[in-house]
């Protein structure tokens, strides 16, 4: 495995799409606007959280097929669906069209286990089947094996004047490739990388362990590490880091401020694995570019990687994702070695 960082192959970033609910239009409307400036910039793709029941994006599968008519090279992803609230056959009609209207620039990240909040809202979403839902890697399984076209029905040919296929209609060929599985321990890395998927890491892992001192940086490097003993691609497989970067290269004293103070607040979750699941959070990186790909150079999982999709803060104006997206494509990815796309 390279000891030094590689050059950065693919610079991605990742919104949560925020909106008002007086006005969810002008808030779906800038995450689009965002999307555009990111191609303009070079940037090779722009991801999409997903939030249920919440102020944030809850159809990315939609947003990307707007985005998808809007541009015509940056790829698309997502970071990630939670598949406890989604039909995997369904989905996977849904992604393969997206595909084929985009001429296949879509990355669908997945994720399993419960939905959040299920108690309170499994009346709404499976009201007659909740108790025997399974929300396993088997449901991932399914959506692999319907999006790489395996049978979905028993049945295919001609009934009276309509055709019928026995997979999912459309069938996009390469989407299968483009499959991303977001985890935060060993399991999920180990489980991603058995099933030829790609491996979306984030700011977010598991301290497994019980005994610390406990090390952001070498935890998520041992799941990179544990993912790609298990690919058939080996080293070669791939990974996306997803920590949150803020550049302030052209920022004005109120932007740093604002970001500076993000930072701090979120900072005391970084220094201990925070609640049951015990989640350790990587800091915010905000500083300059020079500053920031020092701290990066200095990251163990960072080191192993050569594509990033760096999250944008949740709360910030769309003016502020402005200034941090041009800084990351003019300052900070080409201190990185990265070189944008054409």
């Amino acid at each position: 495995m390279p000891s030094s960082p590689r050059p950065l192959r693919k610079l991605g970033f990742l919104t949560i799409g925020l909106f008002d609910e007086a006005d969810p239009r002008r808030g779906h409307e800038s995450t689009l606007e965002i999307i555009e400036l990111g191609e303009r910039l070079g940037f090779d793709s722009a991801w999409l959280r997903h939030r249920h029941l919440q102020y944030g994006i809850s159809s990315p599968v939609a947003v990307m097929a707007a985005a998808s008519q809007r541009t015509s090279r940056i790829e698309l992803g997502t970071a990630v669906i939670p598949l406890g609230w989604e039909n995997p056959l369904r989905l996977a009609e849904d992604l393969a069209t997206v595909d084929i209207l985009s001429g296949g620039r879509i990355n669908p990240g997945v994720s399993v286990g419960p939905p959040m909040h299920f108690d309170e809202v499994k009346g709404a979403l499976y009201p007659d089947t909740a108790d025997v839902e399974d929300f396993s890697y088997e449901r991932v399984r399914r959506l692999l094996d319907f999006v790489r076209g395996k049978p979905a029905s028993d049945f295919s040919g001609v009934q009276g004047f309509e055709v019928f296929s026995d997979r999912v209609q459309p069938h996009s060929p390469g989407l299968g490739r483009r499959l991303w599985y977001g985890g935060g321990s060993l399991s999920s890395a180990r489980w991603a990388g058995e099933h030829g998927m790609n491996f979306l890491t984030s700011s977010v892992v598991k301290a497994e362990g019980t005994e610390g001192p406990y090390d952001f940086a070498q935890i998520q490097l041992s799941h990179i590490r544990a993912f790609r003993a298990a690919h058939p691609d080996g080293a070669d497989a791939r990974v996306s880091q997803g920590l949150v970067v803020i550049p302030t290269d052209s920022a004005s004293p109120e932007q740093r401020a604002k970001y500076e103070a993000y930072a701090a607040k979120r900072t005391p979750r970084t220094t201990s694995p925070q609640g049951p699941a015990r989640l350790m959070f990587a800091p915010d990186i905000v500083g300059t570019s020079e500053e920031i790909a020092e701290r990066l150079y200095a990251h163990a999982a960072f080191r192993e990687v050569d594509e990033v999709a760096f999250a944008l803060p949740f709360t910030f104006g769309h003016e502020d994702y402005v200034q941090i997206l041009t800084d990351m494509a003019t300052k900070l990815g080409p201190t990185l070695g990265w070189r944008p796309g054409a």
